[in-house]
């Protein structure tokens, strides 16, 4: 079986972004963004899709927390998108409606080759701990017009700003560890009518 294990540096005048992910993993992570509330989302998204993900981050000039998150969006992007080649023999779509407490959040993906997000959800603080509430939104949309897949967030309940971006987080991972996932009836191919996913 082809391993799909990718890593991917992205170099700008703003940031440096390494990363490796795998998605045939175990949930494994590193993370080191400089952002400790980033660090425990992206871990998060890795245990519960079961990829392995190191990702470490260095500002090239000062610290900028927006260039710092998108910058990782985008890495990360391509390096789901460049580890699964043509996608022959994936199972293309996935969905998680994961409830944390007394947050309920649902995320479907579906890796179509076109970039998408829409992102439903709200939150009544401005800050996630060190991170703004609003980066948490520029992520997920970074992360799926980078990796070429349709993404659909909407958190359909919940009071805690905590809860409510874990819970996400959580989903994220289970729709994209389900949607990467081998498919033996497909015997290699592509689940498409028009024969591609690009």
């Amino acid at each position: 079986m082809k391993k799909r294990s990718v890593k991917l540096r992205r170099q700008t005048l703003e940031t440096v972004v390494k990363v490796r992910l795998d998605p045939d993993g175990s949930g494994r992570a590193r993370v080191d963004t400089g952002i400790a509330f980033f660090n425990h989302m992206l871990g998060t998204f890795a245990k519960h899709g079961l990829f392995d993900l190191e990702v470490e981050t260095k500002p090239v000039v000062a610290f900028d927390e927006h260039h710092i998150v998108e910058d990782v969006g985008i890495a990360l992007g391509q390096a789901l998108d460049s580890s699964l080649g043509d996608k022959k023999g994936i199972k293309r779509f996935g969905f998680a409606i994961v409830p944390m407490d007394e947050v309920l959040a649902l995320v479907s993906v579906d890796l179509s080759g076109r970039g998408y997000a829409a992102v439903k959800a709200t939150f009544t603080r401005t800050s996630l701990g060190d991170m703004g509430a609003e980066m948490l939104s520029h992520f997920l949309e970074t992360f799926a017009l980078n990796g070429k897949f349709t993404l659909h967030v909407v958190l359909i309940r919940g009071k805690n700003d905590h809860h409510k971006a874990e819970a996400i987080f959580k989903a994220l991972g289970i729709a994209l560890g389900t949607a990467v996932q081998r498919e033996p009836r497909l015997r290699g191919g592509i689940i498409s009518q028009k024969g591609t996913l690009r």
